[in-house]
């Protein structure tokens, strides 16, 4: 803008020397082009035993000039940067000794560049050659087409970049992970293509078919509408072939954190020119979280630092509107309740908890073993919520402690939820130890909760105790859920020495790694209830005069 203001003065100044009456000389200054540019470069370790550097790939850069405002560097590699004082640090990933020739422009007014060149030889040692095969194919010339894994829930997460607030968050998607498959807002990036080709010289990256999805958390710095989808004439370098580079992961939840109680890889790979993976948040760098021959999960840090989001990727393109359903590994039937005999639950399978109080979680029912609030009717285990006319709410609390209780397998829980506003229905899981060293060492397995103010959601989490923190320490996810009430759901876990898996209707949404160190590798009881209001429930709806949750079988396979 400032050169057109200078143009335009110009032509204004001509106007008056041609209308002016007075003979004034008006000479305009001349624009001068950088001069005497020059470039060094340091290759990082560099020595007798190393002469093109120790293998990390970094080179400090520096420019000199005469009359310039800046600089700008080509490295040679298909990356280029601009630098106000000349002096800038680059990292050459291609594996190997490699030698690039530097272009670096020298920026003076009006837009005016010298250039000169140099070649670089530089060593990098780091390799990803597993990730590089998973991605594009073993043969060289092959290629990989991927797709936005729409099938799976949180198939794209939020979270923080780095703080953690004590826990970890910054690691995971710890503030939006209840996307669930082909959800409506994001289905116009579904026909997406991204195709990794496997080359001599390096991996290549295309985005065949667009659109390009722009959260609205990065639509305000285009100004454009957020939430949906752009085209090219927005997100400018969506398509054409790019270079791909690896590198060592270097964020803070690569090198501290872990997904689902594992660490991340490692590995980042960077597209070149603009290239990104259907979400277009100005970055171009992914760590790699986990991947496979046919999943990709990644991590992306929204330029200006403030967000992370997490995708997931498939090599099979997903059929719309199908869901990947979990397929279980066990399959032996060894025990179960069908809820078939009317009255009373099975004494060899059930007891209660009476009482009130809440156990810490601010609830307001009195549990008791009343038929009116818990009975066996119809082929169901019927748990029912009651206003008691005098201001107070009557409940049940079901388990098994002591009487059934199970290590590893897959526990299926049947039923339909409670609709009102407060209720807080729960179908979860304690470790048999809990009557000796108490919770949350014994360990907590929520299958099934919903709070009081959100009917359209489920909950999965974990509760265990963190000897490192010497707290109390959850992880978990939500999914998405309709007609919770009026239609019989599964809800599911799948048990094993080395993974929790929690699902709905068969479909998982939440995992996390076992191991010797937590509680989840011991005999675990269940247990079925209704809480009113609490910290989960909530304010109750005032009209509230009772409502029930309805279990149709409890299954264990093995």
């Amino acid at each position: 803008m400032k050169n057109i203001k200078y143009y335009i003065g110009m032509f204004l100044a001509l106007a008056l020397v041609f209308t002016s009456c007075q003979d004034d000389d008006i000479s305009m200054g001349e624009l001068i082009a950088p001069s005497n540019v020059t470039i060094s470069a340091e290759v990082f370790g560099v020595d007798a035993s190393n002469p093109n550097g120790d293998g990390s790939g970094f080179v400090d850069f520096s420019a000199t000039a005469d009359n310039e405002i800046s600089y700008q560097y080509d490295f040679g590699d298909g990356k280029s940067e601009i630098s106000s004082t000349g002096k800038i640090t680059h990292r050459y990933t291609t594996t190997g000794v490699n030698t690039y020739t530097v272009v670096v422009s020298a920026i003076g007014a009006g837009g005016i560049k010298s250039s000169t060149s140099m070649e670089v030889e530089v060593f990098s040692s780091f390799s990803d050659l597993e990730a590089v095969e998973m991605l594009s194919g073993k043969v060289i010339g092959g290629s990989k087409t991927w797709y936005w894994a729409s099938n799976l829930p949180t198939h794209v997460g939020l979270g923080p970049v780095e703080d953690d607030y004590g826990n970890g968050e910054f690691a995971y998607e710890a503030w939006w992970n209840s996307i669930g498959p082909w959800d409506e807002e994001k289905s116009c990036m579904y026909t997406n293509e991204f195709v990794f080709t496997r080359l001599e010289e390096g991996l290549t990256f295309e985005q065949t078919v667009g659109p390009a999805f722009i959260p609205g958390t990065y639509a305000g710095d285009l100004g454009v509408a957020g939430d949906t989808c752009h085209d090219e004439t927005v997100a400018t370098t969506m398509f054409g072939v790019k270079n791909v580079s690896f590198a060592p992961s270097s964020s803070k939840a690569a090198l501290e954190g872990s997904y689902n109680e594992a660490p991340y890889r490692g590995t980042s790979f960077e597209i070149a020119d603009g290239g990104f993976m259907g979400w277009y948040v100005g970055a171009y760098t992914y760590d790699i979280i986990s991947i496979t021959d046919d999943f990709l999960e990644v991590r992306i840090i929204q330029t200006g630092n403030g967000f992370a989001w997490y995708h997931k990727f498939t090599s099979v393109k997903p059929e719309e509107g199908a869901v990947e359903e979990f397929e279980s590994q066990y399959n032996t039937l060894v025990w179960s309740d069908e809820f078939d005999t009317d009255g009373v639950p099975d004494a060899a399978n059930w007891t209660y908890d009476t009482g009130a109080g809440g156990w810490g979680n601010q609830e307001v029912q009195t549990y008791t073993t009343n038929a009116e609030n818990v009975t066996v009717s119809g082929g169901s285990l019927i748990i029912t919520a009651k206003a008691d006319g005098s201001g107070g709410y009557t409940s049940a609390r079901v388990k098994s402690q002591g009487l059934q209780a199970f290590t590893y397998g897959r526990v299926e829980f049947r039923a339909k939820l409670p609709s009102s506003q407060g209720t807080w229905p729960a179908l979860w899981m304690l470790g048999e130890s809990f009557s000796t060293i108490g919770w949350p060492r014994c360990g907590e397995i929520d299958v099934m909760e919903q709070t009081g103010w959100d009917k359209e959601t489920t909950l999965g989490t974990l509760h265990w105790f963190d000897t490192g923190t010497n707290a109390n320490a959850s992880y978990g996810e939500t999914t998405s859920i309709a007609d919770v009430s009026s239609e019989f759901h599964l809800y599911s876990l799948e048990w094993t020495e080395d993974k929790l898996t929690v699902m709905l209707d068969n479909v998982a949404f939440f995992e996390m790694d076992n191991n010797s160190g937590l509680p989840f590798n011991d005999d675990f009881f269940f247990i079925m209830n209704i809480a009113m209001g609490g910290t989960l429930g909530g304010t109750i709806d005032p009209g509230f005069t009772q409502d029930t949750m309805e279990i149709d079988y409890v299954r264990v396979y093995q």
